[in-house]
């Protein structure tokens, strides 16, 4: 099986090149530091699975894993990220991933997720699912009527915006890394079809957002 793998943090990267290249069934035909390149590597070599973080530069896990099953469908995506939040899982899946693992999983689990998702199976990892297992078990909320294009996380990282916070900010209150936010805000402007940060606060409070001190 031919594996592409896609981190930017170098320690990662060569980690999981050296586990894929470890083993006679798996042959490592391409590594990337960010989205961009997983996409270009993909196109070139074709390969059975692309190995996918979610945050990188350039273009992000998301935006790669729809370009790649567009543009290389027999290529199957695991993503391999330290998210394991509701949001991060099903826009992954929603993109195309075949499976989706969180970074601090066992070498076994990794293996075996690669050969899983090259055989064709959607392969989750233990605590992923859980969410996915409680998510498809519940009934679906209510649609908000309030951007429903994004996600709940989304609407939450609006709101913020709205109310004038800056990313590091809004990472502090929710807890997530300043550069998840700023991924998240670049998914939030692109789908809100705006330019940049104003043309979204504009939009946030006009519906009614960022107006409630938090």
């Amino acid at each position: 099986m031919r594996v592409v793998v896609a981190d930017d943090h170098p320690i990662v990267r060569s980690g999981l090149s050296a586990l894929i290249g470890s083993l006679a069934d798996l042959e490592l035909v391409g590594v990337a530091a960010n989205g961009k390149e997983a996409v270009r590597q993909v196109v070139l070599t074709k390969p059975d699975v692309a190995l996918l973080d979610l945050d990188m530069p350039e273009l992000d896990g998301y935006a790669a894993t729809r370009e790649i099953v567009r543009t290389s469908p027999q290529t199957a995506v695991l993503v391999l990220t330290m998210s394991a939040d509701d949001d991060a899982v099903f826009a992954a899946v929603r993109a195309g991933a075949r499976g989706y693992l969180v970074k601090g999983a066992e070498q076994e689990d990794i293996l075996r997720a690669v050969r899983g998702v090259a055989a064709g199976e959607v392969v989750f990892g233990p605590g992923v699912a859980e969410r996915v297992l409680a998510f498809l078990s519940s009934p679906p909320d209510a649609p908000d009527l309030v951007f429903p294009e994004l996600t709940r996380r989304e609407r939450q990282i609006l709101d913020l915006i709205a109310a004038g916070r800056s990313n590091a900010e809004i990472g502090r209150s929710l807890g997530y890394a300043a550069k998840t936010i700023a991924n998240n805000v670049s998914r939030i402007f692109a789908k809100l079809q705006v330019a940049d940060r104003t043309q979204a606060m504009i939009r946030a409070r006009d519906a009614g957002l960022g107006r409630e001190p938090a």
